[in-house]
């Protein structure tokens, strides 16, 4: 016999429970599991005409207790030694057990013959459309993702555990709301909303002569109790030199002045600016930047006129040391070989000075190469006119 007080959780009919109530409190175990509720046993109660509650007589108890119309449910048997007045409470004698009723909202019809519904993913087609399973963004779900996916720490040098209950799955972001056709979809449906792209820009080069400003932003998506991100207000400025109509000393000013941020391979100014708080800002600021670098390098200070040969950005051929022994070496060839006709303009423009000003900037300019050194060895040798 079990214990006074076990809960039963049972649905039971209104005319079930008036039918019973008088005493004929009692229930199997195969009851209680056919309804999935714990495991219990019978509660002896006493019939209210003294009688005893047989085997036969818990079958109609039990089907009546299975109707699904259900008002009331039974919250438990209990033994009371006196009789009691608390509400819900019925058929409270004493050396009799009481039996619990009270209103339901809605009633839970469990039963255990009901069929397995398989998972979504096995009744998926080829051709589903996967925007339709995950139209915005959701925790994973494996009834829904055909795929074996699997996460998680392999115990004992085995697989990791498999999607089905995989807790670190769900606890991770996904992206299976931005498949490459929803994204389609999205774009489609943005379209007609959008601008028509300037069919005279059909080129790079062309987008980059009437638009030599590039301006960089980047913006960040991730979860947290903030959509905002810090490094979302910073911008970067990117601009050619060859598009800014400098003369030979602004741009060697401007290069000057803007140190690292000019590439010479590339010829590309770079200005990265995030002092603002606000991305609008930081544009305007980077704006003004090269406004000022702009207007400053078309400037000529006094002490600009006083740079000597050493304070170049770079070595220049023309008046140069170099430019000027290399004429007065081969006017002295000239001379011994009794040639006066011949003007420096004329030699300047000749063959073997070409090659010998190119290899000489080169040296200085680049560095001491292989490249360098052979090319500056072989023009020495035409100037000087010696033989191999």
């Amino acid at each position: 016999m079990a214990a006074a007080g076990a809960p039963l959780l049972l649905g039971v009919g209104y005319w079930a429970a008036l039918a019973r109530g008088g005493g004929r409190a009692a229930a199997g175990a195969r009851c209680g599991a056919r309804c999935g509720a714990a495991a219990y046993s019978s509660v002896p109660a006493a019939s209210g005409s003294g009688g005893k509650q047989g085997e036969g007589e818990r079958g109609p108890l039990v089907g009546s207790l299975l109707r699904p119309a259900c008002p009331f449910y039974l919250s438990s048997v209990r033994a009371s030694g006196s009789a009691c007045s608390e509400p819900g409470w019925t058929n409270c004698k004493p050396g009799q057990g009481c039996i619990g009723l009270f209103p339901r909202a809605r009633c839970a019809y469990v039963s255990a013959d009901l069929e397995h519904v398989p998972p979504r993913t096995e009744r998926m087609a080829v051709d589903q459309d996967w925007s339709s399973v995950y139209p915005t963004a959701a925790s994973f779900k494996p009834a829904s993702v055909p795929l074996p996916i699997r996460m998680g720490y392999p115990v004992k040098r085995g697989v990791p555990p498999p999607k089905e209950g995989n807790l670190e799955l769900i606890k991770i972001p996904n992206f299976l709301h931005l498949t490459p056709p929803a994204i389609r979809k999205h774009c489609a449906a943005l379209k007609d909303f959008c601008t028509e792209w300037p069919s005279a820009l059909d080129s790079d080069e062309k987008c980059e002569q009437h638009f030599p400003i590039e301006i960089e932003t980047v913006d960040y998506v991730s979860a947290g109790t903030s959509i905002r991100n810090p490094k979302a207000r910073v911008v970067t400025l990117k601009v050619k030199l060859s598009n800014l109509n400098l003369d030979d000393h602004a741009k060697k000013k401007i290069i000057k002045l803007v140190g690292e941020r000019y590439c010479k391979d590339t010829d590309m100014l770079t200005i990265t600016t995030d002092r603002c708080p606000l991305r609008r800002q930081n544009y305007d600021y980077g704006i003004h930047l090269l406004t000022v670098l702009y207007h400053e390098s078309w400037k000529t200070e006094i002490w600009e006129s006083e740079k000597t040969e050493e304070d170049m950005e770079e070595y220049i051929w023309e008046n140069s040391r170099s430019q000027r022994n290399a004429l007065d070496t081969l006017l002295r060839i000239k001379a011994s070989e009794n040639i006066t006709n011949v003007t420096k303009e004329e030699l300047l423009a000749s063959e073997i000075v070409k090659n010998y000003k190119n290899s000489v900037v080169a040296l200085k300019n680049e560095g001491e190469t292989e490249n360098n050194m052979s090319q500056y060895k072989e023009s020495v040798k035409k100037l000087l006119n010696i033989q191999a």
